[in-house]
C-alpha cells in the first residue's frame, strides 16, 4: 500500500487475543484513550482471535460494531501467538505497523513513543523491558534466555525485547514474505536489517487472567528461536562426539593398562562397561533429538500447509 503525499499517516494495531474476555475491554478503552490524544494520526486495531474459547469473540465484534477503526480477523482454530502476529500484520494497511499484546503487560502509552521513535528516522524499533512484573523463575528464566540466544544465534536479536515494536511499512511488507512455520517473529524481524532502535520502558503485571504463555509453550518457543536462526546444536553434536571419542581413548588406554599391570583385579571390569555404555547411549539419544528437531522443521516446511485458516474478518460496517 502507498500513501498518497500529504495525507495523514496511518498508524496500525496488530492485536493478538486468546482466552482474553476478562481485560479486552480495560485494555481497549485504555488504548484509545492513548490514542485520542495524539489526533495527528490515523489509527486502525487489527485484533486477531487465536481460536479463544471463552466470550472474546463476542467482545471483539461488540468492538467492531462500535469503533471504526477496529477489525477483526477470526481464525478458525487456534493456531498460536507468533502466527496470530503473522496475520495481524498481513491485514493491516498503516505506514507504521505495531505489535502488541492485549493483557495490559504492554503499555499502550509507550505505543506512542515507538511512533515517536518511527518519525524519527528509524524503521524498526523494538520496546526493550527495563523492568518487569513477573515471577521470580520468569524473570530468571527470561534474563539467561535472550543472552544464550544471543551468544548462539547467527543474527543479532536484541537483549529482553519480546514482540511488542513497531515497523515501518517497508519492514512490515518484508516480514510478510518470510512464510516458515516455526515462527519466532522477533528473530525474523532482527534479521532483516533496516534501521533499528530502541525504547525502554517497564513491564507491568497482567490486568486479569492467566499468562497464555505457560512453561511449555515458552519452552518450544525458546527451541524455535534457538534452531531459527542457529546452527549451534548441530555443532555442539560434532564437539561433543570429540569428546566421547577422547573419553573412550582414555577409558581404552586405561583398561589395557590395568590388563597389564594389575591383572588380578581386571575380573571386575563390569562397572566401567556399564558406564560406559549408559554414557554413549545417552550421547547418542542427544544427538538424534537435536537432528529430528531439524529434520521435523524440514518435514513441516515441505508440507507446504497454511499458516492459518480465517473464518471471517469483521468490520464497523458488518462485512
Amino acid at each position: 500500500m502507498t500513501r498518497a503525499p500529504g495525507a495523514t499517516p496511518l498508524v496500525s494495531y496488530v492485536l493478538p487475543v486468546y482466552n482474553e474476555e476478562e481485560g479486552i475491554r480495560n485494555f481497549h478503552e485504555e488504548l484509545v484513550a492513548v490514542l485520542d490524544e495524539r489526533r495527528e494520526f490515523r489509527y486502525e486495531l487489527v485484533y486477531v482471535n487465536d481460536g479463544s474459547s471463552d466470550g472474546s469473540a463476542e467482545i471483539l465484534r461488540d468492538l467492531a460494531k462500535n469503533d471504526p477503526r477496529v477489525r477483526v480477523v477470526e481464525f478458525a482454530r487456534n493456531f498460536g501467538h507468533q502466527i496470530a502476529v503473522t496475520a495481524g500484520v498481513d491485514e493491516a494497511d498503516g505506514d507504521a505497523v505495531i505489535i502488541m499484546d492485549t493483557d495490559l503487560q504492554d503499555p499502550p502509552r509507550v505505543s506512542l513513543e515507538l511512533v515517536d521513535a518511527w518519525r524519527a528516522g528509524a524503521e524498526i524499533v523494538h520496546a526493550r523491558r527495563r523492568t518487569r512484573q513477573d515471577t521470580f523463575f520468569k524473570r530468571v528464566t527470561a534474563h539467561a534466555y535472550y543472552r544464550i540466544l544471543r551468544s548462539c544465534a547467527e543474527v543479532d536479536i536484541p537483549l529482553d525485547t519480546g514482540d511488542f515494536r513497531l515497523l515501518d511499512r517497508r519492514a512490515a511488507d518484508e516480514l510478510r514474505r518470510f512464510r516458515e512455520r516455526s515462527r519466532f517473529v522477533r528473530g525474523i524481524v532482527a534479521s532483516m536489517g533496516f534501521r533499528q532502535t530502541e525504547v525502554f520502558f517497564d513491564r507491568d503485571e497482567r490486568f486479569a487472567g492467566e499468562t497464555k504463555y505457560p512453561l511449555r509453550k515458552m519452552a518450544r518457543l525458546a527451541t524455535d528461536g534457538v534452531t531459527s536462526f542457529s546452527t549451534v546444536p548441530l555443532r555442539l553434536i560434532t564437539r561433543l562426539g570429540f569428546l566421547v571419542l577422547a573419553m573412550s581413548f582414555v577409558g581404552i588406554v586405561y583398561a589395557v593398562a590395568m590388563r597389564v599391570l594389575r591383572p588380578e583385579i581386571t575380573v571386575s571390569g563390569w562397572t566401567m562397561i556399564m558406564v560406559v555404555v549408559l554414557f554413549l547411549g545417552g550421547t547418542q539419544m542427544l544427538a538424534i533429538g537435536v537432528l529430528g528437531s531439524y529434520i521435523g522443521r524440514i518435514y513441516s516446511e515441505t508440507q507446504g500447509r497454511p499458516l492459518y485458516i480465517v473464518r471471517e474478518v469483521v468490520r464497523h460496517d458488518g462485512d
